[in-house]
């Protein structure tokens, strides 16, 4: 089984309009298009610089891509596309910012998983995970490795689970927080081993094991 992370670029725009398009990544995000009439009667795009939001910090997965990305868009569009990193809040704070800004295409906002599943993780949003938003594009799928430390004695998956199962509750899953890939993933393989662990969040975007 192979879990992939599907990162989407999002802009907010003011009004949902025909054309609606649902995007499913493990939890619908939605998307809306604009119609050809409303594009012709819009000045060239962009004329200024245009930022992107990225809600996990420098070196995760949604910032490499947004650094990869942004200098190919710059290229092809004339304009400086800047990454403009806010943490916190497993991706929220980035989210309430972009849905707050002025719906004029000059604040974009890159997100994966997390963005879909923070609507069932959450009460409190300030705004909707699926209608502040029009999605762009797909840009990237990011497959996750299970990885341990050599020290830990188990070689392959099924040592793992073996060894996870002899001692419930000791064994540790480090995630990069609340509702991000990694720790769905580690829940979802923790389901499906039918095994007892904690999912433990650490300050490095990566996952590994413990004991």
């Amino acid at each position: 089984m192979t879990l992939v992370h599907r990162g989407v670029v999002i802009a907010k725009h003011a009004q949902p309009r025909a054309g609606l398009l649902p995007i499913f990544f493990g939890a619908l995000i939605a998307a809306c298009a604009w119609t050809s009439a409303s594009a012709a009667a819009e000045p060239a795009y962009p004329v200024r610089p245009v930022r992107v939001i990225v809600g996990f910090p420098p070196g995760g997965a949604a910032d490499v891509v947004a650094r990869i990305v942004g200098p190919k868009m710059a290229e092809s569009f004339g304009q400086p596309f800047v990454v403009d990193n806010r943490t916190g809040a497993g991706g929220t704070t980035a989210s309430e910012l972009a849905a707050h800004a002025p719906p004029d295409g000059y604040t974009l906002l890159m997100v994966g998983t997390s963005h879909a599943a923070s609507a069932g993780l959450y009460t409190n949003l300030n705004y909707d995970a699926a209608n502040s938003f029009a999605a762009v594009a797909r840009v990237a799928e990011v497959p996750q490795v299970l990885l341990a430390n050599p020290s830990l004695p188990a070689k392959n998956v099924g040592e793992l689970v073996a060894l996870a199962k002899s001692a419930p509750g000791k064994l540790n899953i480090a995630s990069g927080g609340n509702g991000s890939i990694s720790h769905l993933s580690g829940e979802l393989f923790k389901e499906m081993a039918g095994i007892r662990s904690c999912t433990c969040r650490t300050k490095a975007r990566r996952s590994r094991w413990r004991m």
